[in-house]
């Protein structure tokens, strides 16, 4: 199979060099040519456009930064609905809205091809070393075909369903990173009020009820002060935003994720779209004149688990 990889941001560029790693036909391309140049000396073939790229490869991955540029990148003169043909799978593994990749699904099923929708979760640092986690929804057997490239992309790889269910999952499991990233960092500034050591804080939390994903890393990162996790204050917005408009869509009277909503637009408007997502926890820092650093905490997480083989997480029935 030779695959094509569109979108080579913080998660995609490390995907595609999976890819690279384990000698996959690859084809990559993205706005910025210089973020192909280190894929490209590592043996890739570059795409002029989308099109030339759904003609030449089996398999089209897209993993772009909101549903707005995935549209513009499938739907455009020369994307890739265009170039697709019968039999061509689109791997959709940007974080997107469920209504919009099925009706993108639609126009790519009109040329004979097959769409899948196919976000990853875990972190930059997992999609490095191919030990992050991917969802999958589409048809069975399409699945089955690509799932030797998601084990090589991923170590947990789950068939979620039908097209739009990886979606709807991925923006859950999101809204969940969200909530946990404010209430780490609430939790911190109480400790620290308090008198607690945050070392201390931090150590009581891992090994307790109260720990979760992202207090192991992302916390970490406050502790340190350098926030630097690849992900930013508009991404944690958009993704927010769309469990929330989900939740809305279904009819579904939450009470935390309008509140969350509002909390990162306000991180938005302070500190700008750009700042690492961590940077959150400033507007409690404004508030009470403290900060939550203290030394021992890296300034980046690196997974330092050896890459294992993938495999398809099966749910119990």
């Amino acid at each position: 199979m030779k695959i094509g990889f569109i979108g080579l941001g913080n998660v995609g560029a490390k995907l595609a060099g999976s890819l690279l790693r384990h000698k996959f036909d690859t084809m990559v391309r993205d706005v910025d040519r210089g973020a192909a140049e280190p894929l490209l000396a590592q043996g890739a073939a570059w795409a002029n456009t989308a099109r030339e790229m759904a003609e030449a490869c089996d398999i089209i991955i897209t993993c772009l930064p909101s549903p707005a540029v995935s549209a513009e990148v499938m739907e455009a003169e020369g994307g890739v609905i265009a170039g697709l043909s019968e039999g061509k799978i689109w791997l959709e593994m940007s974080t997107t809205d469920e209504t919009e990749v099925k009706r993108l699904g639609e126009l790519v099923m009109a040329k004979g091809a097959i769409p899948m929708d196919s976000p990853v979760s875990g972190g930059c640092h997992r999609a490095t070393t191919g030990n992050i986690a991917i969802f999958t929804g589409g048809d069975r057997a399409a699945f089955e075909k690509v799932l030797p490239v998601l084990t090589t992309l991923g170590r947990q790889v789950l068939h979620t369903g039908d097209l739009g269910t990886a979606s709807v999952m991925k923006v859950v499991t999101n809204y969940l990173a969200g909530v946990q990233l404010v209430s780490t960092g609430e939790a911190f500034m109480v400790s620290k009020k308090a008198g607690v050591d945050l070392g201390v804080a931090y150590e009581a939390i891992r090994i307790s009820s109260g720990n979760s994903f992202v207090h192991e890393t992302e916390g970490q990162l406050i502790l340190n002060g350098s926030y630097n996790i690849n992900f930013t204050m508009d991404l944690v917005a958009k993704d927010v935003g769309l469990f929330d408009a989900l939740s809305r869509r279904l009819d579904v009277p939450l009470e935390l994720s309008p509140l969350l909503v509002e909390v990162f637009e306000d991180g938005r408007a302070r500190y700008g779209d750009r700042e690492f997502s961590p940077n959150i926890i400033r507007r409690l820092e404004e508030a009470t004149g403290l900060d939550v650093r203290t030394s021992g905490f890296p300034a980046e997480i690196v997974d330092d688990e050896p890459e294992e083989p993938g495999y398809e997480v099966v749910p119990p029935r």
